[in-house]
């Protein structure tokens, strides 16, 4: 039996101490926690890690703290439009959907089309119709409704400015600029390994815009032969830099371990091109990587080696 093991994370950014209530930050902790948890049972029950990485990404989902499934912030209609993705590192199979509406978990959306179709992507309308079909969850409207989300798009939604993600202060200075995904990747005892990745987008964003998140080998990848690898930052830099994919190829390719090719690509590649944010990684031995270079990135990690921890903070 392997070790396994499992890393979360909940968006990464200027995410300052200063700016955080003890309540607040104990709020997030324990949505951590909690999702880190959900996963890490699954685990050590034998279970999957494709299953384990849906679990923690579903846990993530519910929490209206996160920008993902529940939590999602407005587009420039005034929508919720969510995006998100999941791969099985056993045999390169991925599912994957964009632009979905009113689905509870659009986590599960992209496992089915993983599990269930022959298709690897689906969009918009589409998505929602084969998300009906495969008898998933639908929500109403208000239940992704936050007022917190909703004052920060009403001081933008006449403007062509977009957020990032959450902002207490309400301004889109650089140096308050959050990411808001979720993620998780895992390592099952088998030594099978999967990542998920799921994300509500940009607040006010126009024209149908879609991040890194869904894209296989931008925000999520996994491969047993070298990681699985869950981004969160600035989708359109993670995009050119094919950011998940370039980790495995400089672990395939060039011999480097989890943590220096997560380190290559976060800390050097993403930086010469002014991409911020991170990921989170794990390989087919258990090993577990959170790089990011930011001021922050919600985040945990929990092993069966004795390793449980949750951070926000650099």
């Amino acid at each position: 039996m392997s070790n396994y093991t499992i890393a979360i994370h909940g968006g990464a950014g200027t995410i300052l101490r200063s700016d955080m209530t003890p309540e607040l930050e104990q709020a997030y902790t324990d949505g951590l926690q909690q999702a880190l948890d959900a996963g890490y049972a699954l685990l050590s029950k034998g279970g999957t890690a494709v299953d384990a990485v849906t679990i923690a990404v579903t846990t993530l989902e519910n929490n209206i703290l996160f920008n993902a499934g529940r939590g999602s912030v407005f587009t420039k209609q005034g929508l919720h439009e969510m995006d998100a993705a999941i791969m099985d590192g056993i045999d390169l199979k991925a599912g994957a959907v964009a632009g979905v509406r009113n689905i509870k978990n659009p986590i599960e959306i992209a496992l089915r089309v993983m599990s269930n179709s022959d298709h690897v992507f689906l969009s918009g309308e589409g998505a929602n119709e084969f998300a009906i079909k495969q008898a998933l969850q639908i929500e109403p409207d208000d239940y992704f409704f936050s007022q917190f989300r909703y004052d920060q798009w009403l001081a933008v939604r006449d403007s062509d400015t977009y957020l990032l993600d959450h902002d207490s202060k309400l301004e889109t200075s650089v140096k308050d600029k959050k990411f808001g995904t979720v993620g998780a990747v895992a390592c099952d005892t088998h030594g099978n390994i999967a990542a998920a990745t799921s994300t509500g987008g940009m607040t006010n964003k126009q024209y149908g815009r879609i991040g890194d998140s869904p894209l296989i080998g931008a925000g999520t990848y996994a491969n047993n032969r070298t990681c699985a690898i869950s981004c969160t930052g600035h989708g359109e830099l993670f995009i050119r830099s094919v950011a998940a994919y370039d980790v495995s190829c400089l672990m395939e390719y060039k011999g480097l371990s989890l943590e220096d090719a997560m380190q290559v690509v976060v800390n050097q590649k993403l930086v010469a091109i002014q991409g911020e944010g991170g990921m989170i990684g794990v390989d087919a031995q258990g090993n577990a990587s959170l790089v990011f270079n930011s001021e922050g990135m919600y985040r945990g990690v929990r092993n069966n080696i004795g390793l449980n921890e949750i951070a926000i903070y650099k």
